[in-house]
C-alpha cells in the first residue's frame, strides 16, 4: 500500500543567503537579486506497518506479537518529518554547496517560502537525521558527494529512525512566480525475527543481521556496500508472550545476488543450560529494499537451533560453536 503525505504550511520564511552575483552578505540589499519561491516538501511512506504485518504473520502468531512489533517500529515507519536538513548546490562540474539549513519540524506537513537568487541548483534534503545517531551526513560541500553513513565497527547498532531524502534540480527565475515540489523517500528499512520457544528454557539468544549497505549516495539514490558486510545488532522487543522478538533497523540490502546465493542473514546465538552455544544462519534470498519490513517466524528446537518453514529461508546450524570461527559477535 502506498500513502503520501504533505509536509507544508506557509508560515516559515526561510531566508537562504546564496554568494551569487553579489549576493554575498544577508546585511547587504537583496532586492535585486532574487525573489521568494514555494518549497513543497512530500513525505512519501510506502510501507503500512498494520499491513505488513498481517500479511507476514501466521495465524498461529498471537496477536500481541504483532501489536508488540507495531509499537516498536511505529516512529520508524512514520508519517511524520521530525527535522530536515536543506542543501542547494551549484549545478556546475564542482556542484559547491551554496547554502544548507537545518529546521525542526515536528509534523508531517510543511511548505517554506524560501528567498533564492535566480539560479540553477542540485537540491537535495534528508529528514529525520538529527536524532538518528548511528548515522552522520558526510561529504556535503558537493553534491555529487553528499551521502548517509552508519559508523563502520565490525558490529553496529540498529538505526533510530526513519530516514527520508529527497532531490530536485531546480531553474530559479528572476521575478518569476514559481513553485517546486520535491517528494521524499525512505532510505533504511527493517527486519524481525519471531520465535516461538516452545517453552524451552535458555540462558539467553542473540540476534545479529547483516548483508546490508553502510551508507546512502543522497545525490543518485545508490547504496554503498563494504567489502565485509556490518553485523547489525538487533533489538529485543518485549511480546508479552511466549514468543520472542528481535528487530534491526539499517539500510537495506542488495538487490539481487549472484547464482542462488542469500543476500543477507540473520545470525542467532542461543546458549544452552549447560553453557553451550548453538548458532544458527537464516540465510534470506529475497531482498529487503528501502522502506521495507522483513519478518521472518521461526522455531526453537531443543538443541538451540532454529527451523523455518520460508521458503526463501535456508538454515545452518553449528552446534557447541565457539567464537574465534567464522565471525565473532560483539556481545
Amino acid at each position: 500500500m502506498n500513502r503520501r503525505y504533505v509536509i507544508g504550511s506557509k508560515a516559515l520564511l526561510l531566508v537562504l543567503t546564496l554568494l551569487l552575483s553579489g549576493c554575498s552578505s544577508i546585511d547587504e540589499d537583496l532586492s535585486d537579486c532574487g525573489s521568494e519561491y514555494e518549497m513543497e516538501y512530500k513525505l512519501c511512506l510506502e510501507t503500512d506497518i498494520n499491513t505488513e504485518l498481517q500479511s507476514q504473520l501466521d495465524q498461529q502468531t498471537d496477536g500481541q506479537v504483532a501489536d508488540a512489533l507495531y509499537n516498536h517500529l511505529k516512529n520508524i515507519f512514520s508519517d511524520v518529518a521530525y527535522d530536515i536538513d536543506l542543501s542547494f548546490y551549484d549545478t556546475g562540474k564542482e556542484g559547491t554547496l551554496l547554502q544548507n539549513k537545518e529546521l525542526e519540524m515536528g509534523t508531517n506537513e510543511r511548505s517554506y517560502t524560501i528567498f533564492l537568487p535566480a539560479h540553477e541548483y542540485r537540491h537535495a534534503a534528508i529528514a529525520n537525521l538529527a536524532n538518528n545517531h548511528q548515522v552522520v551526513k558526510e561529504g556535503e560541500k558537493q553534491s555529487y558527494t553528499l551521502a548517509l553513513h552508519q559508523e563502520l565497527p565490525d558490529t553496529v547498532d540498529s538505526h533510530e529512525s526513519g530516514l527520508f531524502t529527497g532531490r530536485a534540480d531546480l531553474d530559479v527565475k528572476e521575478n518569476e512566480n514559481q513553485s517546486f515540489q520535491v517528494d521524499l523517500y525512505m532510505a533504511n528499512s527493517a527486519a524481525a525475527m519471531v520465535i516461538d520457544r516452545q517453552g524451552i528454557e535458555v540462558k539467553e539468544i542473540k540476534v545479529f543481521t547483516t548483508g546490508f549497505a553502510s551508507g546512502f549516495n543522497v545525490n543518485d539514490s545508490t547504496y554503498t556496500f563494504e567489502k565485509t558486510s556490518p553485523i547489525v545488532r538487533t533489538t529485543s522487543v518485549d511480546t508479552g508472550t511466549d514468543q520472542l522478538c528481535f528487530c534491526s533497523v539499517n539500510f537495506p540490502s542488495r538487490d539481487k545476488a549472484d547464482g542462488d546465493e542469500a543476500l543477507w542473514e540473520y545470525r542467532v546465538y542461543v546458549t544452552l543450560a549447560d553453557g553451550s552455544v548453538t548458532e544458527t544462519i537464516l540465510s534470506v534470498k529475497e531482498p529487503l529494499g528501502a522502506g521495507k519490513l522483513k519478518v521472518v517466524q521461526c522455531t526453537l528446537c531443543a538443541d538451540g537451533s532454529l527451523t523455518t518453514s520460508n521458503p526463501s529461508v535456508g538454515v545452518s546450524v553449528t552446534l557447541e560453536w565457539k567464537e574465534g570461527g567464522t565471525y565473532e559477535p560483539d556481545f
